[in-house]
């Protein structure tokens, strides 16, 4: 009796995403809020005014009835309960509630804008809408995970990563994040280079815009400028070139010298990881930049004029540089570490200098490690 119990008892974790999905769409906001954790909107119309209304009113006032198809995505988990993850039905019925709740709201989302629908097949196939929404609220954005996950639980249900939960979870969490804030802004840049002026799509207008001087001209050899292609690429060769030699040079005094805060000098390493981009070029701004704390110190003490030399190149390079060198010394650490010390011993036997011990010895083992970073 006990073995059947068990066998039919539902993960608390599926329990939580039903729940969550069911309050977000019926008692959260559905659209955004301004200063939502104020609670103001809890006085000012809740639960009855559009701006604040969950989705659940919104239809049940017949308003914004594209959002009615969702319930049916919220109201499927709820028969898997009670049944054994071992049945197929389980796993089928999160599955098919997850991809129908998540695609629709997608779908919905983008096909419908600020300006009623967003694209003009829509129009001609509905007419006018005469309705519009905005951005999504909390609401939405909890029944969007609540359906996400209830996805991810279904797919681990069939047997994903040996049915660990968390682990699929996990990878269609990432999945997601790096699809919404990585692939759909840089597919969208790609999407935006076919457009002409009048709004349509043009193989022609790609191409003249790929092809243009503003990327590929090679104006630096005639004192001009050259194009954002080869700028990028003297960048990545720099930035590659200058973080290898600091990060094998940290690597060398951490590991090869009697340097004493070798461990305050390995979290110093760790910290430009752990800091976000913008933090080191807001850090580089406030610091070198036309009114920064540097520059306007020197430009008193020496009456030098402050120049606009970091908003460009230069600064990029500074940032990347901070940016890549720990990475750089993570990885060149262990190639170091690599490297019997008895080898490098046998040569300064041989009456080897530091440097010829490094040159002959030393490099050429590392060599293959350098080509990594």
């Amino acid at each position: 009796m006990r073995g059947t119990t068990s066998q039919n008892a539902t993960h608390p974790v599926l329990i939580f995403w039903i729940a969550a999905g069911w309050i977000g769409y019926s008692l959260l906001p559905w659209y955004g809020v301004e200063e939502f954790w104020r609670f103001e909107w809890l006085l000012d119309g809740y639960p009855f005014d559009q701006d604040y209304a969950p989705a659940l009113f919104l239809i049940g006032q017949g308003e914004k009835l594209w959002l009615a198809p969702m319930l049916i995505a919220l109201i499927l988990p709820v028969f898997a309960l009670g049944r054994p993850k071992s049945d197929p039905l389980f796993s089928r019925l999160l599955i098919l509630s997850g991809a129908i709740g998540f695609g629709w709201l997608i779908a919905q989302g983008f096909g419908i804008g600020i300006r009623g629908f967003a694209f003009d097949w829509l129009k001609a196939l509905f007419g006018e809408l005469g309705d519009r929404q905005f951005g999504m609220g909390y609401g939405a954005m909890i029944c969007a995970s609540a359906f996400l996950f209830l996805f991810t639980q279904g797919i681990a249900a069939r047997g994903a990563v040996n049915g660990d939960v968390f682990v699929v979870s996990a990878i269609g969490g990432v999945i997601v994040i790096v699809t919404a804030f990585v692939f759909f802004p840089i597919a969208k840049m790609l999407f935006a280079a076919f457009i002409t002026e009048d709004g349509a799509y043009s193989i022609s207008v790609f191409f003249s815009k790929f092809f243009d001087d503003r990327l590929w001209g090679l104006g630096c050899l005639r004192g001009a400028r050259c194009g954002a292609a080869w700028n990028s690429l003297f960048l990545a060769i720099a930035v590659g070139f200058i973080t290898t030699v600091l990060g094998l040079a940290f690597a060398l005094v951490v590991t090869r010298s009697g340097f004493r805060f070798k461990r305050g000098l390995r979290a110093l390493t760790v910290l430009p990881i752990i800091t976000p981009p913008f933090v080191i070029g807001l850090a580089l701004i406030l610091l070198f930049g036309l009114s920064g704390a540097v520059t306007v110190f020197f430009a008193d003490l020496f009456g030098i004029q402050p120049t606009r030399w970091l908003y460009g190149l230069p600064g990029v390079l500074i940032a990347q540089t901070l940016a890549f060198t720990p990475i750089a010394f993570l990885v060149l650490i262990g190639v170091v570490e690599g490297v019997s010390p008895s080898m490098e011993e046998a040569a300064q036997t041989l009456r080897a200098n530091k440097w010829q011990t490094f040159r002959t010895v030393s490099l050429p083992l590392m060599r293959p490690g350098l080509a990594n970073a």
